[in-house]
């Protein structure tokens, strides 16, 4: 019975399922785009299939990561640029999963928010899926989610989960020791990380994210969303060229604290801060902010993106295959007995 009362419909809610289907199809092509070996089956099932034999390994380890973009996330939504924001998502994970020596296999998504714009969604899906196809990884499966009253309007999350494998008897950190040398890659900005504090630094500097950015580039908003650098391909080239004992992925807690998690008991490490030049995005907001030294290095990558810390004989030529992959390469420095990064020189 329904004593009277009009029958209302789900939409009516505000959820359209409808439009979450057709971002369903809309997204296909972008994910079929990213299929590889071991792909088993495409969207649209309860789940996805992945075949480990097919994608070549014999005795696998899997290796999982999730993570998502933070408050960057605000700067995409206040300046309706949703272009990059799913290449960053994709990295923030698979960067992680290349640090234990393994090869990203596929992808998954969640994407969830107070009412559905399909257009906007897919933009955002689709760099999920350029993500994907540049690190080598298929975009199998993920999950939309429209939930009226959990978001202010025009408000989203992310979050990404990414799966690898390696060979058993692969896995990285390995044997890491007094005299391994840190190559130090360079970034793409500011990455995905320290954002709150970009985010106070720009409210209190007065631009509005239209003005022209005061260090180079387009407008100010747009160099703060250039998405997070991938360095999977480049990373497993020179993890199967041997000499890599570990890899740091240097996210929130900069180098500080990022590189000694890679270092064994009683290991540190020695870093020269005038081995590579402070990318103008980062001068900038050391200036707007500031921010000491300390905070820079513990709050940023600071211009070094990934570290590669390689035997003492194989330095060289892995910065020479790292650097014809395309990669900016600085040898930060080595490896010592002791806890923590004792840092000399400055940042400039």
């Amino acid at each position: 019975m329904t004593d009277g009362k009009q029958g209302l419909t789900y939409a009516q809610a505000g959820v359209d399922i409808d439009a979450g289907n057709e971002l369903v199809e809309r997204i296909k092509p972008a994910a079929k785009a990213t299929t590889r070996p071991g792909v088993m089956s495409g969207l649209g099932g309860f789940g996805a299939l992945f075949d480990l034999k097919a994608a070549g390994y014999d005795d696998p380890v899997l290796v999982a990561a999730t993570d998502g973009v933070g408050t960057k996330l605000k700067i995409a939504i206040d300046t309706g640029v949703f272009d990059t924001i799913g290449i960053d998502l994709v990295a923030m994970c698979v960067n992680d999963l290349v640090c234990q020596g393994a090869e990203p296999l596929f992808f998954l998504d969640y994407f969830a928010t107070g009412k559905l714009e399909v257009a906007d969604a897919a933009t955002i899906i689709e760099g999920i899926a350029e993500g994907c196809k540049r690190s080598g990884c298929a975009l199998i499966g993920g999950e939309t989610a429209e939930m009226p009253g959990m978001y202010a309007p025009g408000d989203f999350d992310l979050a990404g989960f990414a799966v690898g494998a390696m060979e058993r008897g692969a896995s990285l950190p390995a044997n890491v020791g007094q005299g391994d040398v840190l190559l130090g890659l360079g970034s793409d900005g500011v990455h995905s990380n320290g954002y709150s504090l970009v985010r106070r630094i720009v409210d209190r500097s007065g631009l509005a994210w239209e003005a022209a950015s005061p260090f180079g580039g387009e407008s100010l908003g747009r160099e703060l969303l250039a998405p997070t650098r991938l360095y999977v391909t480049q990373a497993l080239a020179a993890v199967r060229a041997g000499g890599v004992h570990a890899l740091a992925h240097i996210t929130g807690g900069g180098l500080t604290e990022n590189l000694p998690r890679v270092l064994p008991e009683g290991m540190g490490a020695e870093i020269d801060l005038g081995s590579w030049a402070l990318p103008p995005v980062f001068k900038w907001l050391m200036s707007e902010g500031g921010l000491d030294e300390a905070e820079m290095l513990k709050t940023f990558n600071s211009g070094i993106g990934m570290v590669v810390v390689v035997a003492a004989d194989r330095a060289e030529d892995l910065a020479a295959l790292l650097e014809a992959e395309g990669e900016t390469v600085a040898r930060l420095g080595h490896v010592v007995a002791g806890e923590g990064i004792r840092y000399s020189g400055t940042l400039t």
